[in-house]
């Protein structure tokens, strides 16, 4: 899918879409304090230059239409669909999940992030407490993270023994398996980042007081654990990648190509088309000659403090 300018010509909404998004990305900006700007002007020194703002927002935008067109087709047909991330931690899943969601119906395209499993939970079958969260005739699914902690953050951390570890690599293949048959289109991506960027990005939201909500204890062990996590990632692949749910891997040193990327690979992988929309007219309001509309007590009203 390529940007071709063209397409904007006469788009008026595309312009007021774009100074929304940049108002966005200046009040990011402006939210780091002084030292992250710092530690993000020393990396920049070395880092390969970033896609333009002006450029990067006119082909999430491009994308962003097309995902609504896929949020259609998905609904209309009544397909379901399941999208796995994972990867290293800050290596930009977050991110992407965001940008996907950020103009699709919540009815429609929804986010699971389980948190760690309950007592009962770790006495159930392992995929137990995912089935649940799959996707229905017309849905599309999006795991922040999956079924793969357990070849992953509890291996590396010692929340899951050697035989369930095992064991949870004999399964994995037929149970996405099962899924695919079942109609489930299953796509799997892998976020990888290098140490020296996960490195700069922990120490960012270590210095940023809008961000240190995203370190856990667990995200700092991982710093220690960088190989061993290595050597789970490469097992996975070598365990996991079967024809019927292959992963693909997300080069995420570069936040924003990396969204572009991830994106326009998705919308790729599903034959999605345009489906028929009645035409939308704006019916005519209905005035009583007897209304009056009351007013408000002052004290319901929110300030206007800005």
């Amino acid at each position: 899918m390529s940007i071709d300018e063209k397409q904007f010509d006469g788009m008026d909404w595309i312009k007021a879409e774009l100074e929304d998004a940049l108002d966005e990305d200046y009040e990011l900006e402006l939210s780091e304090p002084a030292i992250s700007m710092e530690l993000r002007r020393l990396y920049k020194s070395k880092h390969p230059a970033t896609l333009d703002r002006l450029t990067y927002f006119k082909a999430l935008l491009t994308l962003q239409a097309e995902l609504i067109k896929l949020q259609d087709w998905v609904e209309h047909t009544g397909e379901k669909v399941a999208v796995i991330f994972e990867g290293r931690d800050s290596a930009g899943k977050g991110g992407v999940i965001k940008r996907i969601t950020q103009r699709l119906n919540p009815r429609v395209c929804r986010v699971v992030a389980l948190t760690k499993p309950t007592e009962r939970e770790r006495t159930q079958w392992y995929f137990q407490r995912y089935v649940p969260h799959l996707p229905s005739g017309g849905e599309i699914v999006l795991f922040d993270r999956s079924w793969y902690n357990r070849s992953g953050v509890e291996r590396v951390m010692g929340f899951a023994s050697p035989d369930q570890v095992e064991q949870f690599f004999q399964d994995v293949p037929e149970f996405e398996r099962m899924l695919v048959r079942s109609g489930i289109r299953l796509i799997k991506y892998w976020f990888s980042i290098t140490d020296e960027e996960q490195q700069l990005r922990f120490l960012i939201r270590i210095h940023d007081p809008l961000k240190q909500w995203k370190l856990s204890p667990m995200d700092l062990e991982s710093r220690v654990r960088w190989e061993l996590y290595t050597k789970a990632k490469e097992e996975t692949f070598a365990r996991t990648n079967i024809p019927e749910a292959p992963w693909f891997i997300v080069e995420g040193n570069d936040k924003k190509r990396a969204r572009l990327n991830c994106i326009h690979h998705l919308l790729e992988q599903i034959p999605y088309e345009d489906v028929p929309h009645e035409e939308i007219t704006l019916p005519e309001r209905v005035f009583n000659p007897d209304y009056e509309r009351a007013v408000l007590p002052p004290e319901l009203q929110v300030p206007n403090r800005y």
